[in-house]
């Protein structure tokens, strides 16, 4: 009968090949699907708790075909090398810094969300409205934007945590640019709705994404 170690990623048996998950992918791959789901539920969760529930639709829930892809892509990554190159997902090092990097992320997004409550939405606002003002206390205190800030380290950190080299460059890459884009057009529609109040606030306070003032 064949029989595997926790350390093998795949085994010929008579009838064919057959991968062989072991204690690292598994626990890998569980902190993955976990993390996914706590993040997007959450999401959902607290969008209701401060719009309720008939202000707010699934896009709340923060997934779109285009992350569809990115995490198909990243689990197509980690199959891949898991069958060809298994010792790459030992380095136990990396995934724990992964992990933490997760932890941190969701830190900073939900604290950003909890500070700035009614505040915090999914869209851009291009409009003010009677309730929307300006967060500087808590968490924006330090960090301008750190619902993106706490998104883009979650996101690179899934990928870190997964020990995929190529999707950690890839999804920085792809959350940086679009976040960086983001925060200019967003922040076109704060200077109108706060004016030098604003403008002030940019001077003291970073974005919170890497080389983005």
């Amino acid at each position: 009968m064949a029989s595997a170690s926790a350390g093998e990623g795949i085994r010929v048996f008579p009838w064919g090949w057959k991968m062989v998950l072991g204690y690292a992918a598994i626990r890998q791959l569980s902190q993955f699907f976990a993390a996914v789901v706590f993040f997007h539920a959450s999401e959902y969760a607290l969008a209701i708790l401060f719009h309720g529930r008939s202000n707010v639709s699934l896009s709340s829930l923060l997934i779109s075909k285009q992350y569809i892809i990115a995490m198909s892509c990243a689990l197509l990554e980690y199959m891949m090398e898991i069958i060809l190159f298994p010792e790459l997902k030992e380095y136990m090092w990396i995934s724990n810094f992964g992990l933490v990097m997760v932890i941190v992320g969701e830190f900073i997004r939900k604290g950003a969300v909890l500070m700035a409550r009614h505040a915090f939405t999914h869209h851009i606002r291009t409009y003010h409205e009677d309730n929307h003002e300006l967060i500087t206390h808590g968490i924006y205190r330090f960090i301008r934007h750190p619902g993106y800030c706490g998104f883009f380290i979650w996101a690179t950190g899934t990928e870190v945590m997964l020990c995929n080299p190529a999707c950690v460059i890839a999804f920085a890459v792809v959350t940086w640019q679009f976040f960086s884009t983001r925060i200019q057009y967003e922040e076109f529609f704060l200077r109108q709705f706060f004016g030098s109040r604003y403008d002030e606030y940019v001077q003291q306070v970073p974005s919170g994404l890497p080389f983005v003032r």
